[in-house]
């Protein structure tokens, strides 16, 4: 049993903080972000903040990324930052040396899963078949990212590897868009959505916040679904 199920907590008492999945899945958008520093890192995280979506994934693309996370964690404390496109074990240390609160990976490798392990940081590796999401489950992992999901099948392939698989929960990335988001959304076992149209490279270059924040705040609205009682 473990330590925090053995201690009983008290009627009244403060409610524990959720787990960075939990977070994730209440955010139900992971936006991707590439930037080439911390400058631009810091820009996009308070524009996606602004925006209703304190979370990042800022992808280990870029010779910036580990600095972009050093300081969106250290200036923006309220931000769920994450790295993303993480291959090897040296970028787990780095990525969690930086201050990233989970981490995820493009494919599947048992190093690196093993290495996140050992830091104690979530991992979502990447999947694209049955077998990938068995040796997942081999690992302990039970939420995987589904990639590139457009390319794999979609929703459709969401559906079909949920029957067999039903333990599992998914981050599809990769051809994901406002115009497909409620689709990918509406599916019970998708804990949230990787994209990166609300962060597109060209508005990061450009320094166009303000649309970040327009994109970020429709993203937020087509996750919350339609209003209550609309037809």
């Amino acid at each position: 049993m473990s330590a925090k199920s053995s201690v009983p907590v008290e009627s009244g008492g403060p409610a524990p903080e959720p787990s960075v999945l939990e977070r994730l899945e209440r955010a139900r958008v992971v936006p991707v972000v590439v930037v080439d520093d911390a400058t631009q890192g810091l820009g996009v995280a308070r524009a996606l903040d602004d925006g209703g979506l304190p979370v990042a994934e800022v992808t280990f693309r870029t010779s910036g990324a580990r600095a972009a996370i050093e300081a969106i964690t250290a200036e923006c404390p309220g931000m769920l930052v994450g790295a993303g496109t993480v291959v090897s074990p040296r970028q787990v240390d780095e990525a969690v040396t930086a201050g990233a609160s989970f981490l995820v990976s493009p494919g599947l490798s048992e190093a690196v899963v093993r290495a996140a392990q050992e830091a104690g940081v979530p991992i979502l590796p990447g999947v694209a078949t049955a077998s990938d999401i068995m040796a997942a489950l081999d690992l302990g992992i039970t939420t995987v990212k589904l990639f590139p999901a457009g390319v794999v099948g979609g929703p459709g392939a969401i559906k079909a590897l949920s029957g067999p698989f039903g333990q599992v929960r998914f981050v599809p990335t990769g051809g994901v868009s406002a115009a497909n988001l409620p689709e990918y959304l509406g599916l019970p076992s998708v804990l949230a959505v990787g994209g990166s149209w609300m962060v597109d490279k060209t508005l990061v270059a450009a320094g166009d916040l303000a649309e970040i924040t327009r994109r970020t705040a429709q993203a937020v609205s087509l996750a919350a679904g339609p209003p209550e009682g609309a037809v």
